[in-house]
């Protein structure tokens, strides 16, 4: 069913007395005084015009979108610190309040434009990958890393890049496959830990590129994630080609030693150390197959029990998902949720790789009548967390309604690319939604690379 959140969390939409700003969420230790300045600058936007959004939550039935239309609120225009609602922001009441329970439901201005935020992170694994087959790094990041984010043009972005991971899935026919570069962690650095009210460890992964990659999202069979050893819940079930690519060791890997999950649970839980005494998040976010393994990621720091900082305290886990298809079965939703790991989900309704895998067996398809529960409800694939629909055409271009720019230029210009569903050629509206957009060169580079990828798996 459709959730309308119709009670904000104090303090973001009413009106307060500065001393009343400075006494509500407001964080520990020394960023508390910077916590009351600090403000988050949000793009403009225009009431005429808006995207369609619809947030709901997963439930064990089957929930229809609600499409709903973008308004502008003095929230916009300031007077609401990131720094003091950070955790309402990361999704600590999933995101409730964040969202009005009108008939006009309206994505809240600090909520869009973290959301954009990271996505822009994301997508700075794109910009940095390096598809130029005469290349000695072919297929890797092209930059190191303390200037990568300075080269794709986000030299402002306020982290420092501490490490580069690496991946390569375990393919049972074939050679095996090297490792390539799948996204990078990164830390907040301490001006922009006064701005957003903890020390933010962030995690971006890329999504699809290699062959080798393609059939392991073609792996659809669900299999047992067993993450902690002492307690391995066989229940607990995951698609096995993202696993594999999560898990799988390259000990020919010259950047890098260890499986990708090795890798990321050093590198978190070193940085979740080193800041230990202060607040810290942890940031997850990735595009298609790259938000399966955000979401993995989280699972596997929540499961292992190693978001604690120095007293104790569970450092809150959240996996921003751009286009992210399904990634295991109901028991792993429902451990996702009891460990308290957020997801949003943010989609476009049009796309198809959100309907994967699961095309009939799926969280829609568990019961019967709405009461009985039917034999092969445990192989059913179920999304987690909170989905964000976004509804902005309906086309055939698959670069178009998968492209994680398509996805951040509607979050960040609706005036641009609002379509209205009133009998337009809603393919034409597309194309102009896309020549409008200021795309740079690697986004059809990577359309290319993924479709000639596609084509390779499937060994036409």
């Amino acid at each position: 069913m459709a959730i309308h959140l119709t009670n904000p969390p104090p303090g973001l939409y009413a009106t307060k007395t500065p001393s009343q700003q400075q006494q509500q969420h407001r964080p520990a230790g020394s960023h508390a005084a910077a916590a009351a300045a600090a403000t988050v600058a949000m793009p403009q936007t225009a009431s005429a015009a808006s995207s369609s959004v619809a947030v709901k939550k997963n439930m064990r039935q089957a929930a229809p979108v609600v499409v709903a239309r973008r308004r502008t609120t003095a929230v916009e225009s300031g007077g609401v610190a990131l720094a003091s609602v950070w955790r309402e922001v990361q999704g600590e009441r999933d995101w409730e309040g964040m969202v009005e329970g009108t008939a006009e439901e309206e994505l809240h201005p600090l909520l869009r434009g973290e959301i954009v935020r990271y996505g822009e992170l994301v997508a700075a694994t794109y910009k940095a990958f390096d598809l130029d087959a005469a290349s000695k790094r072919y297929l890797n990041c092209k930059y190191g890393k303390a200037r990568m984010l300075d080269e794709v043009g986000m030299a402002g972005a306020g982290y420092e890049v501490t490490r580069y991971i690496y991946a390569a899935p375990d393919l049972a026919a074939g050679p095996p496959c090297p490792s390539r570069w799948i996204g990078y962690v990164a830390v907040a650095t301490d001006e922009a830990v006064r701005r957003l009210g903890r020390r933010d460890i962030v995690v971006s992964f890329r999504g699809t590129v290699t062959g080798s990659e393609w059939v392991a999202n073609m792996m659809s069979s669900l299999a047992p994630a067993r993450f902690d050893p002492a307690d391995p819940r066989p229940d607990v079930k995951v698609e096995s080609g993202f696993l594999s690519v999560y898990t799988s060791d390259d000990a020919t890997c010259r950047f890098t030693c260890g499986s990708c999950r090795n890798q990321l649970l050093s590198e978190v839980t070193r940085l979740i150390a080193k800041h230990k005494h202060e607040d810290v998040s942890v940031t997850l976010a990735g595009h298609s197959m790259g938000s399966s393994l955000a979401l993995l990621l989280g699972y596997d720091l929540a499961e292992l029990g190693l978001n604690r900082d120095a007293r104790g305290r569970a450092v809150p886990i959240t996996v921003f998902s751009f286009a992210g298809p399904r990634v295991g079965n109901t028991a792993f939703k429902d451990r996702c949720d009891e460990l308290g790991v957020k997801v949003l989900r943010v989609v476009n309704v049009n796309d198809p790789i959100t309907k994967l895998p699961g095309i009939f067996l799926n969280e829609n398809s568990r019961v019967l009548g709405g009461k009985l529960e039917l034999p092969w409800s445990s192989s059913c694939y179920t999304h987690v967390g909170v989905e964000l629909a976004l509804d902005f055409f309906k086309a055939r271009d698959p670069a178009c309604v998968h492209d994680l720019e398509a996805y951040l230029g509607l979050l960040k210009c609706p005036k641009v690319t609002k379509v209205m569903k009133e009998g337009e050629d809603l393919f034409s509206k597309a194309k102009k939604i896309v020549l409008e957009q200021s795309f740079d060169t690697w986004r059809w580079q990577m359309a290319a690379i993924q479709v000639g990828g596609l084509v390779q798996a499937l060994g036409m």
